[in-house]
């Protein structure tokens, strides 16, 4: 079971990602665009162990950038993913670009999952509830950088690794 992690720059993918594998891999920096490529670890949620993705995200990119290579390497992520964690900044609220890239992942052919990362507050929290604009669902709420909402996100993609296989201990702990 392989799981993409995508969503507009500085929204908290790679610390997500970091959490998710339990050690620092990814960089994490407040300066939009650190990451450049995709990397890939080995992700353990409660009982739940899958393949993760961490990807440069959705941007917007010129022909011959470096940014067009960053949004091809997120591009071949998302096409080799069993499901998608779209990653939305929750303080931030809706952004255009987020329902830009909302518009492109519910055309995807695997299920996508949408997140409110940076909901450790009250603010944070109400501001998650105008995610449901975008047509994805109701958001899982977290904190990738303190460690909240994980088993909210864990409840969100059991099913999904069960309904794929990916999973065994999952898959069979699951069946009715």
């Amino acid at each position: 079971f392989t799981v993409a992690i995508v969503g507009r720059p500085n929204v908290g993918k790679s610390t997500l990602f970091n959490r998710l594998i339990g050690r620092a891999l990814a960089l994490v920096d407040d300066v939009p665009g650190s990451t450049r490529d995709r990397r890939e670890g080995d992700a353990k949620l409660g009982d739940l162990t899958f393949r993760v993705i961490d990807t440069a995200g959705l941007d917007a990119a010129e022909p011959g950038t470096v940014e067009e290579k960053m949004q091809h390497q997120t591009a071949l992520a998302l096409e080799s993913a069993d499901a998608i964690l779209f990653l939305m900044d929750a303080r931030a609220g809706v952004t255009p670009l987020d329902r830009h890239f909302a518009d492109r992942l519910r055309r995807a052919r695997q299920p996508v999952i949408l997140v409110a990362n940076k909901a450790e507050n009250i603010r944070g929290a109400a501001e998650a509830g105008e995610a449901f604009v975008l047509g994805l669902g109701e958001p899982v709420l977290i904190s990738a950088e303190h460690g909240e909402g994980m088993a909210e996100l864990f409840d969100a993609l059991a099913p999904l690794a069960a309904k794929s296989g990916g999973d065994d201990e999952m898959a069979s702990a699951d069946a009715p």
